[in-house]
């Protein structure tokens, strides 16, 4: 059987319908095509059909998961859907519609529809001559070494759907926002991918997206946070709470806390890498 293509436009259509998404995650016929080699824990890429709709995904298989001691908890499958189910409730959408199935082909696992990346769509992250800061419309993210005793500042994009997601990773919590981790869908959504160690009760936010540190979180944000808060006390943390053990879901409600406590995005820690290796 031939490998399905991937195109961006019915990626991002599909990722859209979130509806339409999930009962095909959950109901369609999984067909497993191929392995994503570059991935630290069996990915596969799969196919999923029902009722004459179809479309792409990525099926993370438990039995695939590797121990991780930082994260003895729970399943890696489980912290991805825990973190779909959090930011669905921002209202931003900004992570692909993804379910627990539990008839995969091998046996219980996350599946997420996948967006193939829009080859047109400018970038998020750029290297710049450090000299003179960055360019406009470009924030800091670290100065680095590029060979032969070259410096460059590795900015991202000061775009407010990037800043809308280094909010919910904030809340999430997530130990891997690296460039890679970050997707321009055809229809100019932007969508974060691989949630698996997120929500750790302590602190570990590594992410690339620190140009906001310090500064006021926007009043959407906090309006969002506010009403985040309620959630997860209601709808919201039963939906987490298969996933999460009880000490996570009260870090969760900790950290929207302290959000709006400060009324400001956080700032890296001195105690805990801030950047995630590799970054991109």
């Amino acid at each position: 059987m031939a490998i399905p293509e991937a195109d961006p436009a019915a990626g991002a259509a599909l990722a859209a319908d979130v509806p339409t998404a999930l009962t095909l995650l959950r109901e369609g016929e999984l067909t497993v095509h191929g392995q994503l080699t570059d991935a630290s824990n069996a990915a596969l890429y799969c196919s999923v059909s029902l009722d004459g709709v179809s479309g792409l995904c990525v099926y993370k298989p438990v039995a695939g998961e590797r121990p991780l001691w930082d994260f003895p908890d729970g399943t890696l499958a489980g912290r991805e859907v825990a973190a779909y189910e959090l930011a669905a409730a921002t209202g931003w959408s900004p992570i692909p519609p993804t379910v627990l199935r539990e008839d995969g082909p091998y046996g219980s696992g996350m599946a997420q529809i996948w967006v193939e990346p829009d080859p047109q769509a400018p970038p998020l992250l750029d290297l710049q001559n450090p000299t003179g800061g960055p360019r406009p419309g470009w924030l800091p993210i670290v100065l680095g070494q590029v060979g032969e005793g070259r410096t460059a500042l590795l900015v991202h994009a000061d775009d407010q759907r990037l800043r809308r997601l280094a909010v919910v990773d904030a809340v999430l919590n997530n130990a891997d926002r690296k460039g890679g981790h970050l997707l321009s869908a055809a229809d100019g959504r932007i969508y974060g991918i691989d949630h698996g160690v997120t929500f750790a009760v302590p602190g570990k936010l590594r992410t690339l997206l620190w140009g906001w540190a310090r500064q006021p979180l926007t009043e959407e944000a906090a309006e969002m946070l506010r009403r985040l808060a309620g959630e997860l006390d209601g709808a919201l943390g039963a939906r987490l709470r298969p996933h999460l053990t009880a000490a996570e879901l009260t870090a969760t409600r900790e950290r929207v806390a302290e959000l709006l406590r400060t009324g400001r995005h956080p700032v890296p820690s001195d105690e805990w890498p801030s950047i995630p290796w590799p970054p991109v």
